[in-house]
């Protein structure tokens, strides 16, 4: 995918594979890799690269990563789409948006540690530009959840000021632009059910598991 923004909008090469340019101007993997950084780095230092991203390897599968100069905007697992999620990122913050792995390296580093059971907490800026009202108030607080404890939506809404909340509190947890990060994972229904998440609730009930045990289930 090709990640050069044009004018005030994405790049028409963002929407497809890079096809057309790749045939324009054939270039070895290694060079293109190579003017990729250079590009990115360019862009970077000009001010030009309002959102970052890339995307790890990781036992729950592959996650995008993107941060803004606040700090981490969001975290996608594949099931969501990764060019929807890029799509939204355009829209919504800014379409001067580039593929520059660099920025995220700290943010990749802290996830590795967390997968491995060494990291109880993140310590990295976060930039809540994709959520607001109730929402985001909901999300600020879940990182309060302490590792390896769980809260239920009911709780959540008590705790956060609005016990009648609870749909809304369910909403938030499912619209949440940073999962694991900030650990919508804790939440779980009344009845001790996992409920739904971003990643599936198979990957919530390992992530509870990895906080549970201290290891990741296979």
């Amino acid at each position: 995918m090709t990640d050069m923004t044009h004018g005030d909008g994405i790049h028409p090469a963002v929407a497809g594979d890079g096809s057309d340019v790749a045939a324009l101007f054939p270039v070895e993997g290694a060079d293109l890799v190579r003017l990729h950084a250079r590009l990115a780095a360019a862009a970077d230092d000009r001010g030009l690269l309002d959102v970052a991203y890339r995307t790890i390897d990781t036992p729950v599968g592959p996650l995008l990563l993107a941060v803004t100069e606040k700090g981490l905007a969001r975290v996608a697992f594949e099931r969501e789409g990764f060019e929807a999620v890029l799509e939204t990122l355009a829209a919504k913050i800014s379409p001067r948006i580039l593929e520059a792995p660099r920025r995220l390296d700290s943010v990749a580093a802290e996830l590795e540690e967390y997968f491995a059971g060494r990291r109880h907490a993140f310590d990295v800026s976060l930039d809540y530009a994709l959520s607001s009202g109730f929402r985001q108030i909901v999300q600020r607080y879940l990182p309060h959840i302490g590792y390896g404890r769980t809260r239920s939506y009911k709780e959540v809404a008590e705790l956060v000021g609005n016990p009648n909340a609870v749909r809304a509190v369910g909403t938030a947890c499912a619209t949440n632009p940073l999962p694991l990060v900030i650990p919508c994972h804790r939440v779980t229904r009344s009845d001790g059910s996992v409920g739904a998440y971003l990643g599936g609730p198979e990957t919530k009930v390992r992530l509870l598991a990895l906080e549970t045990t201290g290891a990741l289930p296979a």
